[in-house]
């Protein structure tokens, strides 16, 4: 693929991942102190330019296992498990620690593969780094170790990254790594690789360039990273994978260092309409008037006052369609309440909502973002 390199500064989300190697001495185990300094500098230059950050983490074994005393190289997973929960003490302290220097405040996250993929807890965490992002605290998300087991955990921070910007519709990944790219062959063992600086496709001849992992304490490896960029590119975030060695790497970044843009075809909220448009099953009906359907049709959110009539057994969180008092499908959308709620607050005013629930919810039945046209059907 060829074409104009994509620019840091055009993000308006971001994701930073990184990885245990860049984070952690190998040989003691130690915080690169002096490293993560650089790292919360560019942090927060990426935020007084006007850009939201969330940083995805490993590190919490690495560290914790040399206090421990688990120094060989293999260790068991009750082993990693204890290891994560020491290590995770001292690294979220680290974090907050150099934050602070700039008086911003770090919220630590454990997620597991269950939270980004069953839909209630999904939802739950979505809303949780939302409202971190809006008031203004960096979320800092790590994999929950001391609880995953190896037949369900994540394995590596890279996919753990693309699922949390799939998960917040973020527009852009960083993936912080000890290559500046993608390569066509493994630049270590070939002098005759070459840098591929732009993908737009994630063709078996780019998956066949990928290597195996480094050793080291490190999970990772460019398999685990053309996964994520796999789950990126279909959630409409473009990702970089950039050199995370030196100091300052976002700012080398945004200055044009050497790295490899992975560019989707459309943007994280037209992907994310589409796949409620056409990939979602309905749970649900949910009828509204023709005052409502106009403000649907002009890209507003559904509000309970709209509503006419809940039909079906649905969750918060499910698939539902929207139709009109003729019965046209209008949309399809993400309900913010289950069917008995919804029927409860339909035709009231949203500031009526915690009086009639005995709680505050959403002010929408379904927002605008989570909201797909019938035209926008595929």
């Amino acid at each position: 693929m060829t074409g104009a390199l994509p620019a840091l500064a055009d993000g308006r989300r971001l994701i930073v991942k990184i990885g245990s190697a860049l984070l952690v001495d190998d040989a003691t185990g130690e915080l690169r102190r002096g490293w993560l300094d650089g790292l919360a500098d560019d942090v927060a230059a990426r935020r007084a330019a006007g850009q939201e950050v969330v940083i995805v983490t490993s590190g919490a074994i690495s560290i914790g296992r040399r206090h421990l005393g688990l120094t060989r190289r293999r260790i068991r997973l009750e082993e990693k498990q204890a290891a994560a929960a020491a290590g995770q003490i001292r690294l979220a302290h680290a974090y907050a620690e150099t934050f602070a220097r700039h008086a911003i405040t770090v919220a630590q996250i454990l997620l597991t593969p269950e939270d980004t993929e069953e839909r209630r807890r999904h939802l739950n965490a979505r809303a949780t780094l939302e409202t971190l992002l809006r008031l203004g605290a960096i979320p800092v998300v790590n994999e929950n170790d001391t609880v995953a087991t190896a037949e369900i955990r994540f394995g590596d921070n890279d996919r753990l990254a693309a699922r949390v910007a799939q998960m917040i519709s973020a527009d852009t990944l960083v993936l912080l790594s000890d290559i500046d790219g993608l390569y066509t062959a493994d630049p270590r063992s070939d002098p005759e690789a070459r840098h591929v600086p732009l993908v737009g496709t994630l063709t078996p001849e780019i998956e066949a360039m990928a290597g195996e992992a480094p050793p080291g304490y490190s999970s990772g490896g460019m398999v685990t990273k053309l996964a994520a960029a796999r789950i990126a590119l279909a959630a409409g975030c473009r990702m970089v994978i950039a050199e995370g060695r030196r100091a300052n790497p976002l700012a080398a970044v945004a200055d044009g260092a050497r790295c490899t843009w992975f560019v989707p075809g459309a943007g994280p909220r037209a992907a994310r309409k589409r796949w409620i448009a056409g990939a979602v099953k309905p749970a649900g009906v949910i009828v509204v008037d023709a005052g409502a359907a106009r403000a649907l049709l002009q890209g507003r959110s559904l509000l309970p006052a709209g509503v006419a009539a809940v039909e079906g057994a649905f969750d918060r969180g499910d698939p539902v369609v929207v139709r009109d008092t003729a019965g046209r499908e209008i949309a399809r959308g993400l309900a913010a309440y289950g069917s008995a709620e919804a029927a409860r607050i339909r035709g009231h005013k949203s500031d009526e909502i915690a009086t009639i629930l005995g709680y505050r919810g959403r002010e929408e039945m379904i927002h605008r973002d989570d909201l797909a046209l019938a035209e926008e059907a595929p």
